[in-house]
């Protein structure tokens, strides 16, 4: 499909959707322990393909409006009928890898992006757990291979390419048999998203000690999410609040309160680039006025999925927006540091791509034909770009369906001048 974008501003008020990441959490931990409510979740293709999955395990689960009704398997995830598809979701890939370890075995396999996304650092570790784990063709990539049952012991797991290993690894590790220690092989990326686990696995009675270099988890566990209420995604909430910065326009964003997302780093990155917020953070509501904005320099090792929204407002910001420590970007659904400079060099940005990260002298953009590379992430950047360039054409816009299915009604809903269709 192809989102067709023109220059326009944005005004009034939207609510920003629930979070995948907590969403994600919240299915695995609920299905595995005997079940319960998962409230206002965010229903994706993404989540969707874990809703899938874990009743591949043995949950059941019924979407009852805005809940999920959780049927659990009590600690005993059962071994798959046939092989889990996680579609284009490496969140179900890799947290569900590790929650087959816990039985049997299964196959897990993905789209051709899926495929093509490297999870060796969670297959070793689940080898060095007890289990056996491998990728069928030998490169790491999916489709996987895994036989439990993993049993505790010890791993040295490499932190530097994805948090979603070390997430999977300390969900499942609780329900094994014995004890396990997960031991950090240089810096870890994205360890917000770490963090939010282990916030989910605490509320469900989950215990890991950690430093975040190592991490001790007693066997023997047992999870009980009873009843939970997924925040707002402040991942999705970038395009909207950076949609009013570049367009210089005022607009309420509904549903953000403070949490551990690491992508909440938006609303002082936004401040920093001199848009005007007033932030009501007990009831969630946040105002944004836009205007000329400044580049700034950014550090996206914690937050590596604002990057795509950094580079358009760096685009579009006076002076130099300097983005570093994105390296891991690389491994997404495809490669955005790569993607990002491509498609904003069409629209006229002066933008260089470094090994980990993007150099970009600020000025104008224009409207351009643009491809957004089947990436969710990098489609909704591309439009806040053509509010601000006009006559701009997305390809792949479907993609969007992955995080934020409502993106392009939300938009013209605030006034966004797109069409989507073909």
């Amino acid at each position: 499909m192809i989102a067709s974008v023109e220059r326009s501003q944005v005004s009034g008020e939207v609510a920003v959707p629930p979070s995948k990441s907590y969403t994600h959490r919240a299915i695995t931990i609920s299905a595995l322990g005997p079940g319960g409510s998962v409230k206002r979740p965010l229903l994706s293709a993404d989540t969707r393909a874990t809703i899938a999955a874990a009743e591949a395990l043995g949950a059941e689960i019924a979407i009852e409006g805005e809940t999920l009704a959780v049927a659990g398997v009590g600690g005993r995830p059962k071994t798959p009928d046939n092989v889990i598809d996680v579609e284009n979701s490496g969140t179900t890939l890799r947290i569900m890898a590790a929650v087959a370890a816990l039985t049997d075995g299964a196959v897990l396999t993905g789209d051709a992006s899926i495929r093509g996304r490297p999870n060796g650092p969670l297959l070793k570790s689940l080898n060095d757990l007890g289990g056996e784990a491998f990728s069928i063709k030998r490169n790491d990539c999916a489709p996987l291979v895994v036989r439990g049952k993993i049993r505790g012991g010890r791993t040295v797991l490499d932190g530097r390419v994805s948090s979603q290993f070390l997430s999977a690894l300390l969900i499942s590790c609780p329900l094994a048999e014995d004890e396990a220690e997960i031991v950090i092989d240089g810096e870890l990326k994205s360890r917000p998203y770490a963090e939010i686990t282990l916030e989910m696995l605490e509320e469900a009675g989950g215990k890991v000690e950690t430093d975040f270099e190592r991490f001790f988890i007693q066997g023997g566990q047992r999870y009980h999410l009873e009843e939970y209420t997924v925040p707002g995604d402040f991942s999705s909430a970038s395009y909207l609040l950076a949609a009013a910065a570049v367009t210089g326009s005022r607009l309420m964003v509904r549903g953000l309160r403070p949490s551990r997302q690491g992508d909440s780093a938006i609303v002082s990155i936004l401040r920093d680039m001199g848009a005007k917020i007033s932030w009501d953070q007990e009831k969630g509501d946040l105002v944004i006025e836009g205007g000329d904005l400044e580049g700034v320099e950014v550090d996206a090792s914690l937050t590596p999925d604002l990057v795509p929204t950094i580079a358009v407002l760096g685009s579009l910001a006076r002076g130099k927006t300097v983005v570093k420590n994105a390296e891991h970007v690389r491994h997404k659904e495809t490669d955005r540091l790569s993607a990002m400079a491509m498609e904003l060099s069409k629209m006229g940005a002066d933008i260089e791509e470094r090994p980990d990260g993007l150099v970009i002298e600020g000025g104008r953009l224009e409207g351009a034909i643009v491809s957004g590379h089947h990436d969710h992430r990098i489609v909704m950047a591309l439009t806040v770009a053509g509010l601000a360039a006009g006559d701009t054409r997305i390809d792949t816009a479907e993609s969007v369906s992955v995080s934020y299915p409502s993106f392009f009604e939300d938009m013209a809903r605030i006034g966004c001048l797109v069409e989507v269709g073909g």
